[in-house]
């Protein structure tokens, strides 16, 4: 007689298994959070800005005015570098947890200062100086705030859903913008305009308390990333001096991200931060039919960029920068041209165009900024390469656009500086750029020739 079979029991290593995917989905949640929050106030801002405007600048000229808000954010945007050295020097050094951990804090507390600024008829000169100083805090922050999320993500994946997983930090980002649009709109159709112009502007930024005091619980609840533990465990990876080190020995791979990413920034600040205004300001729109289609095109992408990390996990990196450098030069004339219609239905559509590109390049350039560098200087070196590119180019993006369409009178010089951006991108990834979708993250992935032997 044959004895009852024996019950299945799950392997050995399943609930290990179980528990890394755990692990793995906080540590997105907590690398992301921070993005969510910087995006937040970056989206909040920038539609605000001609709202906030009159509180800071004189009256007497409206466009003067806005470009001075706007130059703000270019000015904050310049000194990233600045951040990205702190910030990097400390990820490389003490980890990315604790270093990410206060510049959330920091991020909050300088967002819901702004709501408590005294305005230029209070104080004069004093009210955009101290707008200004938040926002140079906030620059600060910045500059290490996106590549230290985005390493810490790479470094707890599985080598290969990295693109996949990173791309959730990019969605944080766009979630973020969506939020302050969706804040900015509702202030906006709520309050009416006497209210909003005099104090209904500042109650949005308060909301980065209780946003950031959710973010440090999530970030206290995720350990160290295995692969900056497995890295320094002994000691021997510590970077003394990891700004001076990933100078020296990882500036190529800098210099390519600066080639590829200078694209997207122009392309994505162009698009939810300058072209909702000119919707409003040039094509005559009202202000909540620019800021809706906007957040329309941008919840749109949202479920998007998943499925682009998984196509990039499977074909690599650089078939999506090339056809994402090319649909920049073909289809954003088209969405501009359909924007030009200035109806509800084509700015939703011109923007529903724009995402193109934006589907090909957002997480790609995302996952770049970690798996170009080596783990031992990955917080610095990316840190240098973004701040050096995308958020310069972030910052001064809606200021230059401002500046062309006033000075040529069209918007498709906007697209002509985005097709310079797009060359140029399109040369580094041909002939400079190392495919990384299957590379190892603790390698060179630019290794310097050996020196020739003398005979």
């Amino acid at each position: 007689m044959s004895s009852a079979a024996p019950p299945r029991t799950a392997p050995a290593s399943a609930p290990g298994e179980a528990e890394k995917r755990s692990a793995i989905r906080r540590a997105i949640g907590a690398g992301s959070v921070g993005n969510f929050v910087e995006q937040f106030d970056y989206g909040l801002y920038g539609y605000m800005a001609p709202i906030m405007a009159p509180a800071f600048f004189p009256e007497s000229d409206r466009t003067v005015a806005v470009l001075g808000t706007y130059a703000i954010i270019a000015i904050a945007c310049l000194v990233r570098p600045l951040g990205g050295t702190l910030l990097g020097r400390w990820g490389d050094r003490l980890g990315r947890r604790k270093t990410l951990l206060w510049s959330l804090v920091a991020m909050g507390a300088a967002t819901a200062l702004v709501a408590v600024l005294p305005t230029y008829h209070a104080v004069g000169i004093l009210a955009p100086l101290l707008l200004l100083a938040l926002r140079v805090v906030q620059g600060v922050v910045s500059g290490g705030e996106y590549v230290g999320a985005v390493a810490f993500i790479v470094e707890w994946a599985e080598p290969n859903r990295r693109a996949y997983y990173t791309s959730y930090a990019s969605n944080s980002c766009f979630v973020g913008t969506l939020a302050g649009a969706g804040v900015a709109a509702l202030t906006s159709w709520v309050l009416p305009d006497e209210a909003l112009y005099s104090w209904g502007w500042r109650l949005p930024f308060l909301l980065a308390i209780p946003l950031s005091l959710v973010g440090l619980w999530m970030r206290r609840r995720i350990e160290e990333s295995p692969e900056f533990v497995r890295a320094t465990e002994d000691g021997t990876d510590v970077v003394k001096s990891p700004i001076i080190e990933a100078l020296r020995t990882q500036w190529r791979p800098i210099l390519v991200y600066c080639g590829i990413s200078i694209m997207l920034a122009i392309l994505s600040y162009t698009w939810v931060t300058f072209y909702p205004q000119y919707l409003t300001d040039t094509l005559g729109l009202p202000r909540w039919m620019g800021l809706t289609s906007n957040a329309i095109s941008i919840a749109v992408l949202i479920p998007f960029l998943p499925l682009a990390g998984k196509l990039s996990d499977r074909i690599g990196r650089k078939p999506m920068l090339l056809m994402g450098a090319v649909a920049c030069i073909v289809l954003v004339p088209l969405a501009f041209w359909v924007g030009e219609k200035a109806t509800f239905g084509a700015a939703v559509a011109s923007q529903l165009i724009y995402l193109v590109p934006e589907f090909f390049l957002t997480g790609i350039v995302t996952v770049c900024a970690a798996e170009l560098f080596s783990t031992r200087t990955r917080f610095s070196a990316s840190a240098i390469a973004y701040n050096s590119s995308f958020s310069v180019f972030m910052g001064i993006t809606p200021f230059v656009a401002t500046l062309l369409v006033s000075t040529f009178g069209t918007i498709y010089a906007v697209w002509a500086y985005l097709a310079v951006g797009a060359v140029l991108a399109l040369v580094v990834v041909t002939f400079f750029m190392t495919e990384t979708y299957r590379s190892q993250l603790g390698a060179d992935k630019f290794p310097r020739r050996p020196a020739p032997r003398r005979p």
